[in-house]
Order: C-alpha cells, then sequence, then structure tokens
C-alpha cells in the first residue's frame, strides 16, 4: 500500500518536463475538434465525418488529465476533476440520446468553460480532504 501511495502522492510532487507547453497545445488542439465537432452536431453533418474529431477529442483529453495527475493524483479528487467526469458523464450519454446530442455538448461545453474558470479557491478544492489543495 506504501508503494502505490508513494506512486500516485508522491512528496515533493513530481514535476513534468515542459508540462506547460504540453498543456497549452493539448487544450488548443483539444478545443479546436470539439469546437468542430459541436459545430458538425448543430449543422447535421454526417456523423460518419465527425468521427475523426472524436478520436482527437478524446486524445487531446486523455493527455490534459495525464499532465494534471502525474505530478500527483490529488487532482482526481478535487473539484476541477468533478467538473471533468461530469463533462465525461454527459458525453457518455451522447450515444443513448442521440437526438439530445447538441444540447448535450452543449451542456458539456457549460461545464468546462465553467470548471475551467472558476476561482482557484473552488477548482483546487478537494473533496476528500475538505479544503484547498496548495501547490
Amino acid at each position: 500500500m506504501r508503494v502505490l501511495t508513494a506512486l500516485l502522492f508522491p512528496q515533493p510532487r513530481r514535476r513534468l518536463r515542459h508540462g506547460r507547453a504540453l498543456n497549452i497545445a493539448a487544450r488548443t488542439v483539444h478545443l479546436a475538434a470539439t469546437g468542430t465537432l459541436l459545430g458538425g452536431h448543430v449543422v447535421a453533418a454526417d456523423p460518419g465525418r465527425l468521427v475523426p474529431l472524436v478520436w482527437v477529442a478524446v486524445a487531446t483529453g486523455a493527455v490534459m488529465m495525464a499532465v494534471e495527475i502525474y505530478p500527483t493524483a490529488h487532482w482526481a479528487h478535487q473539484v476541477c476533476a468533478l467538473f471533468v467526469y461530469a463533462k465525461l458523464l454527459l458525453l457518455g450519454l451522447v450515444p443513448f440520446l442521440w437526438e439530445h446530442r447538441v444540447a448535450l455538448l452543449l451542456a458539456a461545453v457549460a461545464l468546462a468553460s465553467v470548471g475551467s474558470h472558476a476561482p482557484r479557491r473552488i477548482r483546487h478544492y478537494s473533496v476528500w480532504y475538505r479544503r484547498v489543495m496548495a501547490e
């Protein structure tokens, strides 16, 4: 258990070389892909043409999560992560509620925007420790 704890929550935190640049690059590509994907659904583009954008969005989203988790897994129980989990839940509903996909995608965009721009004291609040996690 100590090995797992040390791996997930190292002291001091790990530092990802060029992590900020990687995060900015992934976020830029993610925004372009998801924006184009949303627009494609708004104008009822052929779903087959949108599939590559789904994979780009998934890959860049995974990169952004990895960049956040790498220093310490404490990110996983902060409010910013809860916004990501809620967004993933909405996106997971799309195949099952296809006729409501635009509304679900717009809700996911709203969650992403609020989650990304909320004050630090909210974004980095840990629901596990019930306090703001200091960097």
